[in-house]
C-alpha cells in the first residue's frame, strides 16, 4: 500500500552529528506542454535516469516533482546507484529508495516528494542510476524540457540493478527527478545560477555534462577549500519578466534558488527578455515569437528585475553574482536596437555596484572584429547558442575567489 506524504522521524532536522544538506544536483520543473520536449503519456514503465552531481557526501535525497502533475503520482519503487564508466550500473551500490520508510508513494497533483535518506557515498562528479517505476497512467509527467542527462522509458518495474534491456527507449527530456541533496562530510555550500538556454547548455553535446555550470562545477572540485556544489536552473527559452517557456524567473526564483538547501551564492543569467522584445518580426520567426507574449521589456525593466533578484536574495543572507548578457548577432532575434539595450544591460551590470560579482560572459564570447557577434569558434552555427568550446571558454573565465 502507498504511504501518505508525511514527516517521519527519518527525516529529522540536521544535527551536529549528522550535517546539514546541501543541493548539489537540480532541473528545473516545467509542465509537459511548456517545454522543449515532453514525455509522452506512459503506463507501467520504469524511467531510469543519469545524472552527474557536483559536491559529494555520504548519504543523498532525492526531490520528485508532479508539480505540473493532473493527477496524483504513483512511484511504486524507486532505487539509486553509483553509474560505471560505460552506464551501467556499478557492482553492489545499488540502494532502494523509501519514502516515509516505505517503498512506495503516492505524490499529489501539484506537489513535490522528498526521499528518505539513503545511506550512499558518492565523491563530487560521481554519476548517479535512479530508476522510478510508475504502475499507474502517467499522462503529464512534470519534466525539464533541454535533455542534458541520459535517460530511458523501459517497459514494467525495471529498478532493480540489471542491465539497460535493449527494448529501452531513450527519454526526449528529463522527467520527475528535479533535485538530488547530499549530506557532506564537511560544510559545504550551493551556487546556484538562475538563466535561459544559454545556462541550460543548449548546443552542448547531450550526455556529457558540457554545459557552463558543469564545467565550473570541476574546476571547483578541483579547488582546495570548503566544497561549492552548482546547480542549474536554466529553461531554455525562459525570461526575467513574462512566461513563456517556463515559468518566468521573477516567479520561480524562491522555488528555484532561494529554497536550494545549503544556498551560499546565486548567478543570474537572463538574456530573452531583450531578444524577443526587440526582435524584428519575420515570417520565419513569427511563429517563434508567439510563444512569449506579454508586454516588451526596456532596459529599465531589465534593470529593475536584477535589482528584485539581488534584493531576494541578499535578504537569504546569500550574495549575488550577474552575468553580462553575451552577443547575439546574426541570429534570427539580432536587431540593432536590441543590441544597443544588451549593451546598456550590461554596462550597468558591470558598474552598479548592486552585485557581490560580475561575469564578463560578453567580454569572453564577443568577436574582436565584430563585437555585436559572438566568436565563430563558440557558438554552433546559429550565432546565439554555445558549442562546447564557448561553454568550456565561460566557465574558464570566472574567477573562483568570488565565490569564497
Amino acid at each position: 500500500m502507498d504511504s501518505v506524504i508525511r514527516t517521519p522521524s527519518s527525516l529529522e532536522r540536521p544535527t551536529p552529528h549528522t550535517g546539514a544538506w546541501v543541493h548539489t544536483w537540480g532541473a528545473s520543473p516545467q509542465a509537459p506542454d511548456d517545454s522543449v520536449s515532453r514525455i509522452e503519456p506512459f503506463e507501467n514503465a520504469t524511467l531510469r535516469q543519469i545524472v552527474r552531481i557536483t559536491g559529494g557526501g555520504h548519504r543523498i535525497r532525492l526531490r520528485i516533482s508532479n508539480e505540473y502533475g493532473t493527477a496524483p503520482l504513483a512511484i511504486g519503487a524507486a532505487h539509486v546507484a553509483l553509474t560505471d564508466t560505460d552506464d551501467a550500473i556499478q557492482p553492489g551500490s545499488d540502494h532502494a529508495v523509501t519514502f516515509g520508510g516505505r517503498p512506495a508513494v503516492t505524490v499529489p497533483a501539484g506537489a513535490p516528494v522528498l526521499s528518505d535518506p539513503v545511506d550512499l557515498r558518492a565523491t563530487a562528479l560521481a554519476r548517479l542510476t535512479i530508476s522510478l517505476y510508475l504502475p499507474g497512467r502517467v499522462d503529464t509527467a512534470t519534466c525539464h524540457g533541454t535533455f542534458h542527462t541520459l535517460g530511458w522509458l523501459i517497459p514494467g518495474d525495471a529498478t532493480a540493478p540489471v542491465p539497460l534491456p535493449a527494448h529501452a527507449a531513450p527519454l526526449p527530456a528529463q522527467a520527475l527527478i528535479t533535485a538530488v541533496e547530499v549530506q557532506p562530510e564537511t560544510p559545504a555550500r550551493a551556487i546556484a545560477v538562475i538563466g535561459d538556454s544559454r545556462v541550460d547548455g543548449m548546443g552542448s553535446t547531450p550526455g556529457t555534462d558540457r554545459r557552463w555550470t558543469d564545467r565550473l562545477a570541476e574546476r571547483l572540485a578541483d579547488r582546495p577549500g570548503p566544497e561549492l556544489c552548482v546547480v542549474s536552473q536554466g529553461i531554455n527559452g525562459n525570461r526575467l519578466l513574462s512566461d513563456g517557456i517556463g515559468t518566468a524567473a521573477l516567479a520561480r526564483f524562491d522555488r528555484d534558488i532561494l529554497a536550494t538547501p545549503g544556498l551560499g551564492h546565486v548567478v543570474i543569467a537572463v538574456g530573452n527578455d531583450l531578444f524577443f522584445s526587440f526582435a524584428p518580426p519575420t515570417e520565419e520567426n513569427a511563429a517563434f515569437l508567439c510563444m512569449f507574449p506579454g508586454p516588451p521589456a526596456g532596459v529599465d525593466d531589465i534593470i529593475a528585475a536584477h535589482l528584485q533578484l539581488a534584493a531576494r536574495a541578499h535578504a537569504h543572507g546569500v550574495k549575488v553574482h550577474a552575468a553580462t548578457i553575451a552577443p547575439y548577432g546574426g541570429s534570427e532575434m539580432y536587431s540593432a536596437e536590441g543590441d544597443k539595450a544588451r549593451e546598456q544591460v550590461n554596462a550597468w551590470i558591470r558598474t552598479s555596484g548592486a552585485f557581490d560579482g560580475v561575469l564578463d560572459f560578453d567580454a569572453v564570447w564577443r568577436d574582436p572584429a565584430d563585437p555585436t557577434h559572438i566568436r565563430s569558434d563558440l557558438h554552433i552555427g546559429d550565432h546565439l547558442h554555445g558549442n562546447d568550446a564557448g561553454y568550456a571558454a565561460l566557465a574558464q573565465s570566472i574567477d573562483l575567489s568570488v565565490f569564497d
